[in-house]
C-alpha cells in the first residue's frame, strides 16, 4: 500500500503544482543579480491573465517597476520583499496609465514610497481617475538608487499613448510593460487606447536605443525570450493586414 501510495502522489504532483500555480496570487521569480520579476493576476474577459512587473533590490532599498494588478497584493508584495531580502521598498515608477500599472501608486504613496509616472500619465489618469503618483517626470530620466543607475524612455505612442519603458544598464535589462508583447501572445491585447499605426515606429526607436538587450519583460505572459520586440512587430503587421 505504501508503494501504491507513492506511486500516485508522484503522479499527483504535476497536477497539485499545476493546481497551486493557477490559485496563486503573487509570484516572484528571481531574473538576473538583483532583479525580480512578479507577477500578479485578474480576470479580464472571463480568463486569468497574469501582469509582470519587476522589482530591483539597491544598497539603499528595493525599486518598483509598476505595482500589482491586484489590490489584495499591495501590501503582501512589501511584506514578501521585506522577508525575502530584508529591503523596504523606497521607490515605484508607473510605465503607463493602466490599473496594471499605477493601481497601487496611491497605497505606496501612504507608506512613505516615492512614487513617479511620466507628466503624460498624470493627465490621462486623472482625465480617467486612476491613481496618480506623487513626483512627474518632465522627460527621459536617469535614477541613481544605491548601486544602480536606471533610465526611462518614452520611445512614442503604441499600447497607450504615453507608454515608456525603462532600461537597467548594468544587467541590459530592458523592461517593457504592455509595450512590448510576449512571444506567448497570438494578439495585441486590450488596443483601447493604442495607436497601432505609431506602435511599429516606436518599437524601432526602442531597438535603436538599447540594442542588446539580455532580457526583455513584457507587461504580460512569458518572459522567457528576448525576440519580443520582434514578436510585437509581427503582431502588428498581422493586425494591419487585417484591416485592409
Amino acid at each position: 500500500m505504501r508503494i501504491l501510495f507513492s506511486v500516485l502522489s508522484f503522479f499527483a504532483l504535476p497536477s497539485l503544482l499545476m493546481a497551486q500555480a493557477k490559485t496563486s496570487k503573487l509570484d516572484i521569480v528571481h531574473l538576473t543579480g538583483d532583479a525580480y520579476v512578479y507577477s500578479t493576476y485578474h480576470d479580464y474577459k472571463g480568463s486569468r491573465i497574469s501582469s509582470n512587473s519587476m522589482y530591483l533590490l539597491t544598497n539603499e532599498g528595493a525599486v518598483l517597476f509598476d505595482t500589482p494588478w491586484d489590490s489584495t497584493q499591495f501590501q503582501p508584495l512589501l511584506d514578501s520583499i521585506k522577508l525575502k531580502h530584508g529591503k523596504q521598498v523606497v521607490l515605484c515608477i508607473a510605465t503607463h496609465s493602466h490599473e496594471d500599472r499605477t493601481g497601487g501608486l496611491e497605497f505606496y504613496r501612504n507608506q512613505g514610497i516615492k512614487t513617479y509616472t511620466t507628466r503624460q500619465t498624470d493627465l490621462i489618469s486623472q482625465v480617467k481617475h486612476e491613481k496618480r503618483a506623487e513626483f512627474l517626470l518632465k522627460k527621459d530620466t536617469t535614477f541613481k538608487v544605491g548601486q544602480y543607475a536606471f533610465q526611462t524612455f518614452y520611445p512614442g505612442p503604441g499600447h497607450a499613448p504615453d507608454n515608456i519603458v525603462i532600461w537597467v544598464n548594468k544587467s541590459k535589462i530592458l523592461y517593457g510593460g504592455c509595450f512590448v508583447k510576449s512571444t506567448e501572445a497570438s494578439d495585441l491585447g486590450n488596443l483601447a487606447d493604442a495607436n497601432v499605426a505609431a506602435w511599429p515606429q516606436s518599437i524601432k526607436n526602442v531597438q535603436q536605443r538599447f540594442k542588446y538587450p539580455k532580457f526583455v519583460i513584457p507587461g504580460h505572459q512569458g518572459w522567457s525570450s528576448r525576440l519580443s520586440l520582434i514578436h510585437t512587430l509581427d503582431l502588428i503587421a498581422t493586425y494591419q493586414r487585417s484591416k485592409h
